[in-house]
Formats: C-alpha cells, structure tokens, sequence
C-alpha cells in the first residue's frame, strides 16, 4: 500500500492511514489503565454486548466496565479453541512506574476479584506472567481493515513470538489498522507492517520502545501522550520507564498544554518545559473527499536547569 492515495479499501479510511504516512502520536486510548482480557474464539459481534457469550461472561464484562477496566476478547491467531470450559483471563495493570499482568482460570466469573485489580493488586488465584502480551486488533465487524491487516500481522508475530500473541476485539484507533498493544505498560502502536511490528515486540522485550508508529501509553491524557513523544524524539530516550511527565496544565488562554517531564539518565534525572498544542493533519484523499486527524504540534522544549528542575 506504501505510496498509494485513495480510500484503503473496505475500510473507508484513507490509506495514508494505514502506511505510517499519517501523523499517529498521542493517539492511545486514554481510558485503558487496568485490563480484563477474556479468551472467546468468537465469532465477535460490532460490541462486546452484543456477542454471544455466556451470561456470566457478560455478567463480567459489566462488572469490569463499571469499574473502570476496559474489557476485551482475545483468541489465538489462526486457530479457534473449542467453546466451554474454565474461563481463561488475564488481568493487568498499565498504571504507575511498575505494571504488570497475571493470568487466570475460573469456574464462575464471580470468582474473580476485579476490586483488587483497581487497586493494583494481582487478584487471588492469578498468577503473575514473565512474559509480554501483544495483542492485535482483528475485529472484523467493528472496522474491515482491522482484519484484512491485523489478521495477517498476528499470524506473522505468533510465528515468531509463539504464545506471546492474541487476536483481540477493538482496541481504539480502527483508522490506525494494523493496531498492536504491549502489555502491562499498555503501548500502543498503530500503521503496523511486518518488520515494523516484529520490531517494536522485540524492543518492548528489550524495555524500550520504537518511536517509528508508536501511538502512545495507554491510561494517558493525549497532550501528555505528546510531550513525552517529542522529548524522547529530542533526547534519544527510549527506555520504557525513561521519559514520564511530572505535572501539567491547560493554559489559560488557547489550547495549549504545558507539562514538566523528566528523563532518567545515567547520575540523576533531567526535566523539560514541553508546550504543545493541538493540530489537524488532512489525509490526502485523491478524490474531492478528505479526512481531518487530530494531532498535536510542539510549540516549546527547553530543558531546565539545575536550580529550576
């Protein structure tokens, strides 16, 4: 697709979108800091409400939601487990300096306590997991292009990260296909081609992440989503823990953003005075239509200095 214009076909998105051409900072889903992951092999209706599930599965899903943990279904690429049995979850948290995610299997839903989930605390009868969880938006009948690119993309990364990967229903962002998200730290990346995609996995194995394609944290406001880019792009920091903003405010006239974030380094930390702002980039369409996306524009970095910082 690299270097057509024109609508990405199925999907009625521009196909700038899908290549990386777009601007995709600042983009992950604000709301996602805690995570219920429930195996389904499917089919998955356009919403979680409306597939078919068990009612204790739906019973859970509710209950996740009202808690605030954003709930999806997962399954394994290219292959689909036979309906019934336990249900098989993970759980994760995306919050603070130390996420983490565990996994589960339980008899009946109730048995699951979600409460210690909000509060950061692995449930009991979870079992912490060593390894990353990626998974890949699939969702067919919530956007085309999810599974025309995601399918592919999550049959190539199970290949190579064999147990570490899961289809998954929508994560945010469908005009962003092929989606990927690595939990816990919940790090989105969107636009995703085959080595791109292999690389940002093995980087996140690494506690680092590849700014080329990468939407941003999950859980985070988007203008901090922003600074935190543009100081990672000034400083060369890719460190998963290295960059974070300490505090923010909306100025009082306009829509700028001004945040305080500190870089950890090597002898101590280092802070920066990050202004940004909100943008519009306009996808080429190549037909009388167009396609606006909301981005954000750096408008001042300055590092502080000792006594300031």
């Amino acid at each position: 697709m690299g270097g057509q214009t024109g609508m990405a076909r199925g999907c009625g998105h521009p196909a700038a979108l899908h290549t990386g051409e777009a601007p995709i900072l600042a983009s992950a889903t604000v709301g996602a800091r805690f995570w219920l992951l429930i195996e389904h092999s499917g089919p998955w209706a356009a919403y979680l409400d409306e597939c078919r599930l068990p009612d204790d599965t739906h019973a859970l899903i509710e209950r996740a939601t009202a808690l605030g943990i954003r709930p999806q279904l997962i399954r394994r690429p290219g292959r689909r487990a036979a309906a019934g049995g336990p249900l098989h979850v993970f759980v994760a948290s995306s919050a603070g300096s130390r996420p983490w995610i565990a996994e589960g299997t339980f008899e009946r839903s109730n048995d699951l306590d979600l409460g210690s989930l909000v509060h950061g605390v692995v449930p009991e009868s979870c079992i912490l997991v060593d390894e990353p969880v990626f998974l890949v938006c699939t969702h067919a009948k919530r956007n085309a292009c999810c599974a025309r690119l995601g399918l592919p993309l999550a049959r190539f990364l199970d290949e190579n990260l064999p147990g570490n990967v899961w289809e998954t229903t929508h994560v945010g962002g469908d005009r962003y296909a092929a989606n990927l998200v690595c939990l816990p730290h919940g790090l989105y990346y969107g636009s995703m081609s085959q080595a791109a995609a292999i690389a940002a996995a093995n980087a996140y194995r690494n506690g680092e992440v590849v700014l080329d394609r990468y939407r941003g944290r999950a859980g985070i406001p988007e203008p901090l989503q922003a600074a935190e880019h543009f100081v990672r792009a000034h400083t060369g920091e890719l460190s998963v823990s290295g960059v974070a903003v300490e505090s923010s405010r909306s100025e009082s006239e306009g829509d700028a953003t001004v945040c305080i974030v500190h870089r950890t380094k090597p002898g101590g930390l280092s802070r920066f005075r990050v202004v940004v702002e909100p943008a519009v980039f306009a996808a080429p369409c190549g037909t009388a239509c167009t396609e606006q996306i909301s981005t954000y524009r750096l408008t001042e970095l300055s590092e502080l200095s000792p006594a300031l910082a």
